[in-house]
C-alpha cells in the first residue's frame, strides 16, 4: 500500500494523473520524461501590420525594428507601438509584432473589447471575415480598418516531428491540463502543425490570469 501511494504521488508530479485521479493518457518516450508537456506563451494585446498600413502609420518604406525574438521561428516583438481607438475608448502602446503580413490583424482580450467598445469574436489567426474594425494611430498617420480585430483562440504550435510522436495532426483539438492552486483543464485547444514551428501553447492574458500561468510554465496535453 505504501509503495502504491508513492507511485501515485510520482505520477501526479509527472502530470500522468488528472485532478480526479483518472488516467489521462498513456505516455511514450524516455522514462521520467513526459512528451505531452508543453511550455506556455502568454500573449498580450498586439497587432500585425500589412506593408500598406506600416507605410501609413510609420512613414513610406519604414521597417520594423526588432526588440525581442519570439519562440516561433522568424517572429519578433518590434520596438514600434500604436494606439488602438474604438467607439468607446482607446488603448495605447500596443506592440507591433513582426514580420509584416499580407493583412493587418489586431489581437485583443475580451476586456480590451469592452474598453474599445467593440465585440471581437474568438477566432484563429487569419480568420478575419465578419470581424469588427477600429482606428489605428501611429506616429506618422492613422488608418481606419473596417475589420481585422479578433480575440485569439488558444492553440498549440507544434513541429511535425512532435506531432508524429504524440499521434496528433494539424487541426486536431485536445484538452490541456494546468496544475497549481488555480489549475484546471482547457478544452478545445487547436493543434497547429508546421515545419516553421516551435512547440509552444499560446493563450491570452485573461486565460493565463485565470489559471495563474505565466510565460514558460509547463502544462500537459490530454490526448483524447
Amino acid at each position: 500500500m505504501q509503495q502504491e501511494t508513492i507511485e501515485r504521488i510520482i505520477r501526479q508530479v509527472l502530470g500522468q494523473v488528472g485532478p480526479a485521479g483518472g488516467s489521462i493518457a498513456t505516455l511514450s518516450g524516455d522514462a521520467g520524461v513526459d512528451p505531452f508537456q508543453v511550455a506556455v506563451g502568454v500573449s498580450n494585446r498586439h497587432i500585425h501590420l500589412s506593408r500598406t498600413d506600416m507605410d501609413t502609420l510609420f512613414g513610406p518604406g519604414a521597417e520594423l525594428q526588432r526588440k525581442k525574438a519570439m519562440k516561433q521561428p522568424g517572429q519578433f516583438a518590434a520596438e514600434e507601438t500604436v494606439t488602438l481607438k474604438g467607439p468607446k475608448g482607446s488603448l495605447s502602446k500596443v506592440r507591433v509584432l513582426g514580420p509584416l503580413r499580407r493583412e493587418t490583424q489586431v489581437e485583443v482580450s475580451v476586456a480590451d473589447g469592452f474598453a474599445l467598445g467593440i465585440t471581437p469574436p474568438l477566432r484563429q489567426s487569419g480568420q478575419l471575415d465578419d470581424t469588427p474594425g477600429l482606428t489605428i494611430i501611429g506616429p506618422q498617420g492613422s488608418v481606419t480598418k473596417d475589420h481585422g480585430v479578433i480575440v485569439a483562440q488558444r492553440h498549440i504550435h507544434m513541429h511535425p516531428s512532435t506531432a508524429a510522436k504524440l499521434g496528433l495532426r494539424n487541426g486536431d483539438e485536445v484538452d490541456v491540463e494546468a496544475g497549481g492552486e488555480r489549475g484546471g483543464v482547457m478544452h478545445r485547444v487547436l493543434i497547429r502543425v508546421a515545419e516553421a514551428s516551435a512547440d509552444e501553447m499560446h493563450i491570452d492574458v485573461e486565460e493565463a490570469n485565470a489559471l495563474c500561468l505565466k510565460n514558460d510554465d509547463v502544462v500537459r496535453i490530454c490526448k483524447k
